[in-house]
């Protein structure tokens, strides 16, 4: 049995996660009524504010939904990037017998969705949404999880967060691939640079933040204006964030024992007294002690997490999922109905399909606690790809509204039906008692 102190910053990361599908869900119902409203025209008037700087010759002005979908989404994507790169050096999938399951999960979560949607349109001007089903919203799942309690064993939530990081990581190469355009390759090669000057730089001399967010605020600009979407940066920069700390635990515990008793012996006994110069470079000490046993990766994952799960995602919700619903829309139903099927039916039979395949062409194994029902309700969920979905709409089909709010209607139907089914499979299937349940070959 894995100790609960080693799975502590696991379920930490399974509140955070759910937290954000909770907000999620709630920025999506606020932005949902508001733009179907007597005044919906102040919902859509908002977004289109101008923001931006002007100096000399120099300009950058976008309407607010760009600094949220290109700006705000590239520091999303940035804590997607220090995500991969810690699972792939020391999390769930950084062995290949780790990686196996969920990685043939996954796989068979992006080909079927795909490849569904694909059968189903026939229709040369919408077939580039193509991407729109393949990814799976993290923190909806998560929320969805949380809402059945203890009945679902912990190892079906790293299952689940394990295959859904590998789903991101097919989903940034969709992205920086397929829907990019018009490159600018100049821009490219040099933010590509400065990546690899940073990256240099961490390796060679230390971790520095100050640095890295002027270079960062730069080449996010080069990618803006080189045709890759810019949070394609904000995967590539967290790559450079080193994960290794400057000390072990054992140089830490040491000096810190000799910085308190240094502080203990200035102490006066009086608790108002200002710091002694001795005091205070004591406590610097300490700041640069703390600095170095901290890994920079770690320290970075954890403070965007909050930022992203409690406003970066709810207000990229709120920004984007304000529909118009009702019979006059001008929406493109053929493409909703594509979009939900190949959410609803692609996830659940890819996922479900692979892992049962894998397992029985003794390509992976089935995680202990799990059981092959529960996988199926996991499948249905997998299906909720609210907020990857809706930023990929925004790409593939960028200049033409009604096929946007048309994709959006399909993420919301598809997540929606997905959610409920996969809920009710894993109510039925963890009925009795899911952490000590048999595993069903």
């Amino acid at each position: 049995m894995i100790k609960k102190v080693l799975l502590s910053p696991f379920q930490k990361f399974i509140k955070f996660e759910s937290l954000a599908g909770n907000l999620l869900f709630g920025a999506t119902i606020i932005a949902l009524i508001w733009a179907n409203s007597p005044y919906s025209s102040t919902y859509e008037s908002l977004w289109q504010i101008q923001i931006g700087v002007t100096f000399q010759d120099f300009e950058l002005i976008k309407p607010l939904i760009l600094w949220i979908n290109d700006g705000l989404m590239a520091i999303f994507f940035f804590l997607i990037g220090l995500e991969l790169k810690r699972e792939l050096l020391t999390g769930e999938i950084n062995t290949l017998k780790k990686a196996s399951f969920p990685f043939v999960a996954a796989l068979g979560g992006v080909l079927a969705p795909v490849g569904l949607y694909f059968f189903l349109n026939q229709d040369p001007n919408t077939t580039g949404g193509w991407g729109i089903p393949m990814a799976t919203d993290i923190a909806f799942a998560l929320a969805i999880l949380a809402t059945l309690g203890k009945r679902v064993p912990l190892s079906l939530k790293i299952f689940l967060t394990a295959f859904a990081i590998i789903d991101d990581i097919a989903a940034v190469l969709v992205i920086a691939i397929f829907y990019s355009s018009d490159i600018n390759w100049t821009f490219i090669l040099i933010g590509l640079g400065l990546i690899g000057l940073l990256a240099t730089l961490y390796h060679k001399k230390h971790y520095s933040f100050e640095i890295g967010i002027v270079l960062a605020v730069i080449i996010w600009f080069l990618f803006l204006k080189s045709g890759i979407h810019p949070t394609i940066a904000g995967v590539l920069l967290a790559f450079t964030i080193p994960i290794k700390r400057r000390i072990n635990i054992n140089s830490f515990s040491v000096n810190l024992t000799s910085v308190s008793k240094n502080i203990l012996e200035e102490y006066d006994d009086n608790d108002h007294h200002l710091l002694t110069k001795e005091e205070v470079q004591y406590i610097d000490d300490l700041d640069d002690l703390i600095s170095e046993v901290r890994s920079p990766l770690q320290h970075l994952e954890h403070k965007l997490h909050s930022m992203t799960a409690y406003f970066i995602l709810p207000v990229f919700a709120f920004a984007n999922a304000g529909v118009v619903l009702s019979t006059d829309s001008d929406l493109n139903f053929d493409l909703i109905t594509y979009i939900a099927i190949s959410l609803f039916v692609g996830k659940l039979v890819g996922v479900s399909l692979f892992s049962y395949l894998g397992v029985k062409l003794k390509i992976t194994e089935l995680p202990s606690g799990i059981n092959f029902k529960q996988i199926v309700g996991i499948a249905c969920i997998a299906g909720v790809g609210f907020t990857m979905s809706i930023f990929i709409a925004n790409l593939a089909f960028s200049n033409n509204l009604v096929f946007i709010n048309s994709s959006k209607v399909g993420i919301i139907i598809g997540s929606l039906v997905s959610g409920i089914v996969g809920y009710i499979i894993l109510r039925l299937a963890s009925k009795k008692d899911p952490e000590t349940s048999e595993v069903e070959d």
